[in-house]
């Protein structure tokens, strides 16, 4: 019989770091209290340190895709509006 993975929201793993953080008690109690692996705690913790809230919120780096691959059409319909620009002149020209 397989476990299914459970999965833990955002606010659950910043709680669950936040506490690892402060130090109070031992990783291991922590991930007793909460039902998670002892690694997860550390893991959670390291990127809480490292990068902040924001590391588990998936949204957020949907966000920044998302507005990566804007940037990239923009500045795909530049070049080519410049393109269309620069023949437009060449064509007045003669």
């Amino acid at each position: 019989m397989t476990k299914k993975r459970r999965r833990h929201t955002a606010q659950f793993k910043f709680k669950v770091a936040l506490e690892a953080a402060k130090e109070d008690k031992t990783i291991n109690e922590i991930a007793s209290q909460h039902a998670v692996h002892p690694n997860l705690v550390s893991q959670w913790k390291k990127q809480l340190l490292e990068e902040g809230a924001s590391v588990f919120n998936s949204s957020m780096a949907r966000q920044q895709r998302d507005q990566a691959t804007h940037e990239a059409e923009l500045y795909e319909q530049i070049g080519r509006l410049k393109m269309e620009l620069e023949w437009l002149k060449k064509k007045v020209e003669r």
